[in-house]
């Protein structure tokens, strides 16, 4: 049985890539796991890649969910990035962006917030 972590995660990665659909992105692959981590969510925007990482918290008794993809999570996010971009044999634009859920569970509701590319700063 999964625990509550992994439904919550698995909650926002699904609201994470809803948002994405109705934001005009098609979500092409999804948990793509490496010795360096996983990549939640690959989707196309025009001729570009999108690798997201979704962050999903039910309260800020740790923080903001983006504040969980700090420098060391992006090393190693484009590490697992370029294994993903060798194993299908892509050469293509690509950027990596984060999304963050911030679930209301009394009100259920979720606040989603895109942050884009990760690498540029």
């Amino acid at each position: 049985m999964e625990g509550y972590k992994i439904r919550i995660g698995r909650y926002g990665e699904n609201l994470a890539a809803q948002f994405l659909a109705r934001n005009g992105v098609e979500i092409i692959d999804r948990n793509f796991y490496t010795r360096y981590g996983e990549i939640d969510l690959i989707a196309r925007l025009g001729d570009e890649i999108l690798f997201v990482e979704v962050k999903t918290r039910t309260g800020n008794d740790f923080g903001y969910p983006e504040e969980a993809v700090d420098s060391q999570k992006i090393k190693h996010l484009v590490k697992a990035i370029e294994i993903y971009l060798d194993n299908k044999r892509l050469s293509a634009f690509w950027r990596l962006d984060a999304i963050s859920v911030e679930i209301n569970t009394s009100r259920k509701t979720a606040k989603i917030r895109w942050f884009k590319n990760l690498t540029s700063f």
